[in-house]
């Protein structure tokens, strides 16, 4: 067991990122992220919206949302369904019925991970201004009639503290080159593609921002990045 609210909190901070950071990155509106981490669920939409904000909020900081909304489900959810079933002596059959019972609990709170992102567009479609949103949910949904088109990223690359090695590249590992070279401290490359794959050699020394936006490299200096598609 470990502390949902407090463990998101630390990564955050640590990397250095507020709420409105957050915001812009999972299209989770910062007062639930708030929530999150204050452990406030009860204020949350419910159990549905509350685990889908979890597994959204817990991957952009880079850590397993797998692992935060089965915390969630064994502390909010299973325990709710099973108190009454716990507080008193149970005969062998209605055993075996708390057992099948149990059983369609963890089956539905697994079909609840998968349909939480569809359910949070849905609340943010037709909910309202303070409705929440979940990065990356439109380009997956059933194709409108009119056509989609891909917009564009801007990937800028500035060395902040020392010199590193740069490569940057259309799309994949493999896609085009752009670019390829050292840049020296206080030297900046700006790129603006649909899609993007940055590796840098000395993550420390640079500073990486998307569309504006500070975006925190991993030790690996490996980033891949593409544009949402909207609707024409």
């Amino acid at each position: 067991m470990f502390e949902i609210g407090s463990s998101l909190r630390e990564a955050r901070t640590r990397q250095g990122l507020d709420f409105e950071e957050m915001e812009s990155r999972t299209k989770v509106r910062a007062k639930y992220l708030r929530l999150l981490e204050e452990e406030r669920f009860e204020q949350l939409p419910g159990h549905t919206y509350t685990k889908g904000f979890l597994r959204v909020y817990a991957d952009a900081l880079g850590l397993d949302g797998r692992l935060y909304v089965d915390e969630y489900n064994s502390r909010h959810v299973a325990g709710e369904e099973d108190y009454s079933a716990q507080t008193r002596r149970v005969a062998p059959q209605r055993h075996r019925r708390r057992s099948n019972r149990e059983s369609r609990v963890v089956v539905l709170a697994l079909l609840g991970i998968l349909v939480a992102t569809a359910l949070v567009i849905a609340a943010w479609r037709f909910g309202g201004a303070d409705a929440p949103q979940v990065q990356g949910v439109n380009a997956t949904g059933t194709p409108q009639p009119s056509a989609t088109r891909a917009q564009r990223i801007t990937l800028q690359v500035r060395a902040a503290k020392g010199p590193s090695f740069v490569e940057v590249r259309v799309g994949s590992p493999s896609g085009a080159p752009l670019y390829s070279g050292t840049l020296d401290r206080g030297q900046t490359q700006t790129f603006t593609r649909k899609a993007l794959y940055l590796a840098v050699k000395k993550p420390k020394n640079v500073v990486v921002k998307v569309n504006g936006n500070r975006y925190p490299l991993s030790a690996s200096g490996e980033l891949m990045i593409a544009a949402a598609t909207s609707v024409g």
